[in-house]
């Protein structure tokens, strides 16, 4: 009997596991658990950049940009406490993805910095520029802002109370119409739907805009009316001067063609139509004086 043949190479894998993990791999080294990585996550982000290195493949960039989100969150929650009310979280997360995607595209291992902090500064990058392309008072304003604050910040901690106007401007060496200028030209902004209810039963903003396109409401409700008076003086003439009116301005018929349906010359449908005309005329006169 003879025994079956054993090949003694093995087939290769076509995604090899990567058995030991470079220092810039989520969770490699000391701070490795000071990144908060669950418990095997750093193999699956070790596969993960291993096929995207290899390949460039979208899926895989796409794969890490999802196991990567929590980063792009950990930085929008800790600029969003310092920022105004009216910056919403889920914009800075928005661009902060595409932060993250763009230093999965752009990471380099070779320089072997670990991906959290190349990725941390790439997102925070992101959102200050979304911020920043959103803020519509010029840095230089808003640099002078911080300079009267911080001035006005010392003052306070100096003399241990608050402070005047008059002596912050004597601190920046400035006269205080200039202060009072600097801070005026700093306004806080938010963009709001105009179909959303105000608050404490406020007027809607949209309610408070003028609609240049809408007709006028007293032009539609003076048309409205004349066409209920025509109407009522339309049916109270005789059947003959009714039926008249129907085809000549509603089916659009000839003086001609009336005068077939009828029975009767075109100048005899053309003293009809004058004599309708006149009736109708009086009657909207009378509604309008009555």
């Amino acid at each position: 009997m003879v025994a079956p043949l054993r090949r003694d190479t093995p087939e290769p894998d076509p995604h090899p596991p990567i058995e030991t993990s470079p220092s810039w791999w989520p969770g490699a080294g000391a701070g490795g658990a000071a990144e908060g990585i669950e418990s095997g996550a750093p193999d699956l982000a070790a596969e993960l950049w291993g096929r995207f290195l290899r390949d460039r493949a979208r899926a895989d960039r796409d794969a890490l940009v999802v196991h990567y989100g929590r980063l792009v969150r950990g930085v929008a929650g800790r600029m969003a406490g310092g920022l105004p009310a009216h910056v919403d979280a889920a914009d800075l997360v928005q661009s902060g993805m595409f932060g993250l995607m763009d230093a999965v595209e752009r990471f380099d291992p070779d320089r072997e910095v670990r991906f959290e902090s190349y990725a941390a500064q790439r997102i925070r990058g992101a959102m200050l520029d979304e911020l920043r392309a959103q803020d519509w008072v010029p840095r230089s304003v808003r640099g002078r802002r911080r300079e009267i604050d911080r001035a006005r910040e010392r003052l306070e901690l100096r003399v241990g109370r608050p402070v005047r106007e008059h002596e912050v401007a004597l601190e920046l060496g400035i006269g205080l119409r200039e202060l009072r200028a600097g801070g005026q030209h700093v306004q806080l902004v938010s963009v709001e739907a105009l179909e959303d209810a105000a608050p404490h039963g406020a007027v809607p903003v949209a309610d408070l805009l003028a609609d240049d396109g809408a007709p006028d409401p007293l032009e539609v409700a003076l048309r409205r009316e004349a066409g209920r008076r025509l109407t009522d003086a339309v049916h109270a003439l005789a059947e003959r001067d009714r039926l008249v009116v129907r085809l000549y301005y509603v089916e659009n018929l000839t003086l001609a063609e009336i005068g077939r349906v009828l029975g009767v010359t075109e100048s005899r449908v053309c003293q009809l139509h004058a004599r309708l005309l006149t009736r109708l005329r009086a009657r909207l006169e009378e509604g309008v004086a009555g």
